[in-house]
């Protein structure tokens, strides 16, 4: 959420720097709200002025034993007024934050302007074997196949899923599924191990709350999948709570990890707050039907290694470079070629103000592919949760938090299967993955 401050500050400058976004802020509706937020907290503010003002004549006509009756009628209509005025405020307040929560993050100065990915920017890129023309991979010798051929033969099962539960679910089992696991381990263990972070394990359901405070709802509701519990009509626990309230899968646990300082204020010097967790992601994947159809690149389920940093604002870009750093690492191991992005101001995500992606290079596809979004969210989503950091001072702050991929697990297996191809189908595994593989070096039809 923007800093409701800077928009009553510089109006004119959020609102140039959001239409770099594509955002067209409702100037008109924000200043008319607060033109009545204004009207009533002086109203407020004179009642209450005049109630003290009151209560003192009226003390001082009672302290002399002359009749305080006309004073006291006059103060005793106040609270009455003072309670309509309360809630004209907080209804005033609810439609600033309506309008609040649904609007993105400010972009970075660094952040170049651009309406789609067209204006992405390289920053760098990672090609042990560079094809001499392209700057690309070289090709491997002979037509590669896409990952969903190279699967079939090693447990990777796409109608069976479909049966199951339809489209866009995978199933996989032998060499496939223990592969995929690997690479799952792979990540937690370089994460931890290597990079400082705390493993977690978090729930893969979460209420409305938990979503509204890292940016998932109001806005992205459809692309999410959500249940109740207990039936359409309202249960209560023994404490008298509802559990049957609309729930939602996670998309991501960065949600549940970022959530972990929700409606806290933690010590200056527990920070950086540095957590990891592979979970099942759940994407409905809402307006891009016809996309990526095929195969693991788009699912409704897939797993994901997240990595979280909760950190103070000085410190927060800094953070991000590191970030991005872990998630190469994970890439250069597995032997990858990868190109890190710059995203433009047009294709960020709601909540970033800054992001970059890194790109995996797929054969089959003669392309670069998405594998990892790692962003800096600065106070955005910590003024919705109201997660707040002591400084030395004493003072609260909002603290930074940022987000990214470590990697998505999926992604990455397809990546491995096809650039680890063989002309005969096997597939070579890579040599950081051997020891989560029981020795295994090549899989193919015959493991």
């Amino acid at each position: 959420m923007l800093d409701p401050a800077l928009l009553r500050k510089d109006l004119d400058s959020v609102v140039r720097r959001l239409a770099s976004r594509k955002v067209d802020f409702p100037v008109d509706e924000f200043n008319a709200l607060e033109a009545r937020r204004k009207a009533v907290q002086t109203e407020t503010e004179n009642l209450q002025a005049e109630r003290n003002a009151l209560a003192k004549q009226i003390g001082a006509l009672k302290s002399r034993g002359e009749d305080a009756s006309a004073v006291m009628a006059q103060s005793q209509a106040i609270p009455a007024r003072l309670k309509t005025l309360e809630g004209d405020l907080a209804d005033i307040q609810l439609q600033l934050n309506g309008i609040l929560m649904t609007t993105p993050n400010l972009p970075h100065e660094t952040v170049p302007e651009g309406d789609d990915s067209d204006a992405n920017v390289e920053v760098r890129r990672w090609v042990p074997t560079p094809d001499a023309a392209t700057g690309n991979p070289a090709p491997l010798g002979f037509e590669p196949r896409d990952h969903v051929t190279i699967g079939e033969s090693i447990g990777l099962d796409f109608d069976t899923a479909v049966k199951l539960s339809g489209a866009r679910f995978s199933f996989m089992r032998g060499p496939v599924a223990r592969l995929h696991r690997a690479l799952a381990q792979f990540m937690l263990d370089l994460q931890t191990g290597q990079h400082g972070y705390t493993e977690c394990y978090t729930p893969y359901i979460v209420n409305a709350s938990t979503l509204l405070g890292t940016g998932q709802l109001p806005k992205f509701k459809n692309d999410m999948f959500w249940v109740t519990r207990g039936g359409d009509e309202p249960t209560l626990d023994e404490q008298g709570n509802v559990v049957n309230e609309e729930q939602y899968l996670i998309s991501t646990s960065e949600i549940t990890l970022t959530s972990l300082v929700k409606d806290k204020i933690v010590a200056a010097s527990e920070l950086p707050i540095k957590l990891t967790a592979h979970t099942p992601c759940f994407r409905s994947e809402a307006g891009s039907g016809g996309r990526d159809t095929r195969g693991l690149i788009r699912q409704h389920q897939f797993d994901k290694v997240e990595m979280v940093q909760i950190v103070a604002a000085q410190n927060s870009y800094d953070a991000l470079e590191e970030m991005a750093g872990h998630a190469e690492k994970v890439l250069q191991l597995l032997g990858l070629p990868y190109r890190v992005m710059l995203l433009c101001t047009g294709d960020m995500g709601f909540g970033a103000a800054k992001t970059y992606d890194l790109e995996v290079w797929l054969p089959a596809q003669n392309t670069w592919r998405e594998i990892s979004s790692v962003s800096n969210c600065e106070t955005f989503q910590a003024r919705r949760m109201q997660a707040r950091a002591r400084t030395e001072g004493g003072k609260p702050e909002f603290v930074h938090t940022l987000n990214g991929s470590g990697l998505a697990v999926g992604r990455a297996l397809v990546a491995v299967l096809e650039n680890y191809q063989q002309a005969d189908g096997s597939v070579v595994v890579p040599e950081v993955l051997r020891p989560y593989m029981g020795g295994v070096s090549v899989l193919g039809k015959s493991n």
